[in-house]
């Protein structure tokens, strides 16, 4: 028997989905100024990007890059252990710190390579990593990776979760979970959760890369509105390039955690360190999201705003505070026909189908930001209103 061609294979594998209604397309933005994008020569207002703080723009960051691209150029040039890691980067892991209120920061140059990286250092084979079923791809492939037993409990079902934990008291374990959910929106039982590892003897850590400068004191995140700190939550970790509106992400908690990661986390040891620049623009970031109130307080009026606009147009929308806001449509022709819709009408959001979200749950997410008007939100439920509107028909 032949052996299978692995690349006939893939392309038999995308064929299957555009049969399916489900192939992803990548699109070129040829220009950005605030919430507007310019795709294929047309203008549209983006209602898909997680820069939920309009930072990604902002004169103070660009700045702060410029400054220290003037200073260090463009790339770090080697591994944080092998000369990449500059006083750009350690500033910035103070000042998350003391953001988090942990003891410890480390940067990691994206959130993927930070889950990876932890779960890769304090789990392997027989060690048990309990998992909501909605979390991130990037902790359900780090548990994987690790060689770990992955149990997965129905999402925010602190009472599944303990399920898990109890089918197994005897092995290491390590419960991961999202802070605020990537496609719902919706808050992850934190209490609950780290209660739960208390009483198991397990270890709780949090994925809060959209909570992070959303919720929280001074945007500190998921956790501090929840009020658990270090104790209750050893192991933080989230992005920069989402509300800080940079890239890269980091871990925070205890020096031990984060002296183990630098041994151990091969995501971190074996890769260049991110550009210092980009450090530096994260700290500028840092600093507005922290200091600047009416911008995080003008974005939880656009969520408001949004939320009570469906209402008053009765259309319904997944449970959620924070800037992802999920129009459930079902069937993917029907996600993608509204994307279509509202494209036309001027705005870009995007259908999010299977397998990024379960069968059955193809959506519309729609991504609100602090640089949006109030003008552009109105306009996007008016068009979304008339799209549902004639698909109903």
């Amino acid at each position: 028997m032949p052996r299978p061609d692995l690349l006939a294979r893939l392309a038999a594998a995308q064929a299957q989905r555009a049969h399916d209604g489900l192939l992803r397309q990548l699109r070129t933005v040829e220009s950005v100024d605030g919430p507007r994008i310019v795709v294929a020569g047309k203008t549209l207002i983006d209602f898909a990007s997680n820069d939920y703080l309009g930072l990604a723009q902002h004169p103070a960051l660009r700045e702060a890059m410029a400054r220290a691209a003037s200073r260090w150029g463009v790339g770090a040039g080697a591994a944080h252990l092998l000369g990449g890691h500059r006083d750009e980067h350690a500033a910035l892991e103070e000042k998350l710190a003391r953001w988090t209120q942990r003891e410890r920061a480390l940067l990691f140059s994206t959130g993927y390579m930070a889950n990876v990286g932890v779960v890769g250092a304090l789990l392997g084979n027989g060690d048990m990593c309990v998992q909501d079923k909605l979390n991130h791809a990037s902790l359900i492939d780090a548990a994987r990776l690790a060689g770990a037993n992955l149990k997965r409990y129905l999402h925010a079902d602190a009472a599944g979760a303990q399920r898990q934990l109890e089918s197994n008291p005897e092995v290491a374990a390590l419960l991961t979970t999202d802070g605020v959910f990537s496609m719902d929106g919706d808050v992850a039982p934190l209490v609950d959760l780290s209660t739960l590892c208390k009483t198991q003897s397990a270890t709780l850590m949090v994925d809060d890369a959209h909570g992070l400068g959303v919720l929280g004191t001074d945007g500190a995140g998921s956790l501090s509105e929840a009020g658990l700190g270090q104790d209750d939550a050893p192991i933080l970790m989230a992005t920069l390039g989402k509300a800080l509106g940079v890239a890269g992400a980091f871990v925070a908690g205890s020096a031990a955690l984060i002296d183990g990661l630098v041994q151990f986390a091969r995501s971190y040891v074996y890769t260049t360190a991110m550009p210092p620049a980009l450090a530096a623009a994260a700290s500028a970031a840092v600093d507005v999201a922290r200091e600047d109130h009416e911008r995080r307080a003008r974005l939880h009026r656009h969520i408001a705003q949004f939320r009570h606009g469906c209402i008053a147009r009765g259309i319904a929308l997944m449970d959620s505070r924070t800037p992802i806001q999920s129009v459930l449509l079902g069937a993917n022709a029907t996600a993608n026909m509204i994307a279509l819709r509202l494209e036309d009408a001027g705005f870009y959001v995007p259908a999010i189908r299977p397998p990024t979200v379960p069968a059955g749950t193809a959506r519309l997410r729609v991504s609100l930001s602090a640089a949006h008007a109030e003008a552009d939100i109105e306009r996007l439920l008016d068009a979304l209103s008339a799209a549902l509107r004639t698909e109903s028909r």
